[in-house]
C-alpha cells in the first residue's frame, strides 16, 4: 500500500535499519535481504522491530515474515496508515 506518506516512513525505516548495524542507507535497497546480504541475526531483526515499534506505536507480531527492508516499509506503511484512521 503506496500512500502519500510512504516515502518518509521508508527514510525512517532504513535509517533505523542502518544504525543496527552502522551500514551506510545508501547500500539498503527495497530487495536488500538483511540477514543474507549484511548478515543481521535475529536479535538484528528484534532490535529494529522494536525500534520500529516504538517510533511508529504499532505491535508488529511476531509471525510477520520480515526479511527484506521492503517487507518492513510496507508493514509499517500500512499499519501506521491504518492506525491513523
Amino acid at each position: 500500500m503506496i500512500t502519500a506518506n510512504t516515502p518518509s516512513i521508508a527514510r525512517t525505516v532504513v535509517r533505523i535499519i542502518s544504525k543496527t548495524k552502522e551500514i551506510k542507507p545508501s547500500r539498503l535497497r527495497v530487495t536488500s535481504n538483511l540477514s543474507k546480504e549484511f548478515g543481521f541475526d535475529t536479535v538484528d531483526v528484534v532490535d529494529i522491530i522494536l525500534e520500529l515499534e516504538k517510533n511508529f506505536k504499532i505491535v508488529i507480531p511476531d509471525e510477520v515474515p520480515l526479511n527484506t527492508v521492503g517487507d518492513f516499509v510496507d508493514y509499517v506503511s500500512t499499519h501506521t496508515m491504518r492506525q491513523a484512521s
